[in-house]
């Protein structure tokens, strides 16, 4: 696992409570993740995510992941676990806005103590966002804890590849992106099999290397003027931000910055 000193959960909450955090959502979308819609769909019909089932969002964000999985896969009910305010507060008014209020509960809180009952929920969920959490060990225990005997821990997030990070490469990676630690696919398959589940998928899903060509063709050919406006107008800034995009775009086409799926079921 990938570790840079001096990042703290303190760094995360000031990237999504600015603009930064509004620059990922402008690309990205409500589903603040690779691959929005489709990754979800997958993600949720591979793991046997549906009807009637309860689940957790752990770093739920804007609660997009739980609008998805009761609108599309028919959750009864979802937890959503985060620690910043301001994004909690986007949950709150995009849940009340879709009527789903009574089924989208939101806890602001640190996802590897979130104060939630053992054995309670069929799944715990995250797309792309356990890359900020510094102890990916207590995060999965956490996880797993919750959920019942049989449950299932699904979830996307940003890991490095098959093809090793330099260490330059990794400083200037997880610094741009206010990363702490970075996984592996192996990583968290161990931590999830320590902590007695079965894994039923972990694999790159190959959707990084082509989003992040999307995500830099939106910004320069079509939202330079609104993420500019985002920023203050500040046009260096926007050149930095673009220059560690590029800088990204080339660790995924060498296979060195991937999304991993993770599926796994609690024994």
């Amino acid at each position: 696992m990938r570790t840079l000193k001096g990042v703290t959960l303190a760094d995360v909450q000031a990237v999504y409570s600015g603009p930064e955090g509004d620059l990922w959502e402008l690309i990205m979308g409500e589903q603040i993740h690779i691959g929005g819609f489709a990754s979800s769909m997958d993600l949720a019909t591979r793991a046997g995510i549906g009807e009637g089932m309860s689940g957790v969002d752990f770093c739920c964000c804007n609660g997009g992941g739980m609008r998805f999985l009761t609108k599309f896969r028919g959750v009864a009910s979802m937890t959503g676990v985060d620690a910043t305010e301001k994004v909690l507060g986007r949950a709150r008014e995009r849940c009340k806005a879709l009527e789903l209020g009574s089924r989208i509960a939101l806890v602001q809180s640190d996802v590897c103590q979130s104060g939630l009952p053992s054995d309670t929920f069929d799944f715990a969920w995250g797309e792309d966002a356990w890359c900020y959490v510094p102890d990916k060990a207590r995060l999965i225990a956490e996880a797993v804890r919750v959920v019942k005997p049989g449950g299932i821990v699904a979830f996307t997030d940003w890991v490095e590849g098959a093809v090793p990070l330099t260490d330059e490469e990794s400083n200037r990676y997880l610094a741009f992106m206010k990363f702490p630690t970075l996984e592996t696919l192996g990583g968290y398959k161990a931590l999830l099999e320590k902590n007695g589940c079965e894994v039923l998928d972990a694999s790159d899903t190959g959707r990084f290397a082509p989003h992040v060509d999307l995500y830099i063709d939106m910004l320069t050919k079509q939202l330079t003027y609104d993420a500019l406006k985002i920023i203050g107008f500040d046009v260096k800034m926007m050149e930095m931000l673009g220059g560690e995009m590029v800088f990204m775009q080339r660790l995924a086409h060498e296979g060195k910055a991937i999304q991993g799926r993770f599926i796994a079921r609690k024994k």
